[in-house]
């Protein structure tokens, strides 16, 4: 009985699992930007459209530059993986496709690269562009800024060009500045109480 009920509950988690994946149903991929969300004014879009466009027929690489309404109840990794895979970015022989994805409203971007450029745009230079170029303009309320500049930063990393040096991130060090303060003024105490002792 115990068994029955095991397996049970694994299917149901298994049937679960399928249908949140089923719920994603990404828009229509009508070209290399797909402004779901209506957030890029038209001639932002082409300008956009068309350095993918001069960037594909130059590489063969497909970068698609998406904005969703919503993410219907998902996580942005999850939406990202399946919308790349039902939308079949790059070519399938060198899986060079990279997907831009962004759902203004939930506030969570991501870019999904396909395995062939792994090796160029690494998690560690995708995480550098949303962090230190596009969640900067996003956060001023540049939305369209952040997904040009985005792009940009993108398209230039698959070209073979370099990012400027991260950003330092200066928040922990000013946390910590009073704790340390205090031990060094601990320090300097406890030493002239020895002394004196």
């Amino acid at each position: 009985m115990k068994r029955l009920a095991a397996l049970l509950s694994l299917l149901f988690c298994f049937g679960f699992a399928a249908s949140a994946m089923a719920a994603i149903n990404p828009p229509p991929l009508t070209g290399r930007v797909v402004d779901a969300a209506h957030v890029l004014p038209a001639e932002k879009a082409r300008e956009i459209e068309a350095a993918l466009a001069a960037h594909e027929a130059k590489t063969t690489e497909q970068v698609v530059v998406a904005t969703v309404p919503s993410l219907d109840g998902n996580d942005i990794a999850t939406y990202a993986n399946e919308t790349f895979r039902i939308w079949k970015l790059g070519q399938k022989d060198k899986n060079n496709g990279v997907l831009f994805l962004i759902a203004p409203n939930e506030h969570e971007l991501r870019i999904e690269v396909g395995y062939g450029l792994e090796g160029t745009l690494t998690d560690a230079l995708s995480s550098q562009i949303i962090r230190d170029i596009v969640t900067p303009r996003f956060k001023a309320g540049d939305l369209p800024g952040g997904i040009e500049d985005g792009t940009a930063a993108i398209l230039k990393v698959l070209g073979g060009g370099s990012l400027p040096a991260p950003r330092q991130d200066q928040g922990d060090w000013k946390n910590a500045l009073p704790f340390i303060v205090f031990f060094l003024i601990w320090m300097f105490v406890a030493g002239n109480a020895r002394r004196r002792g």
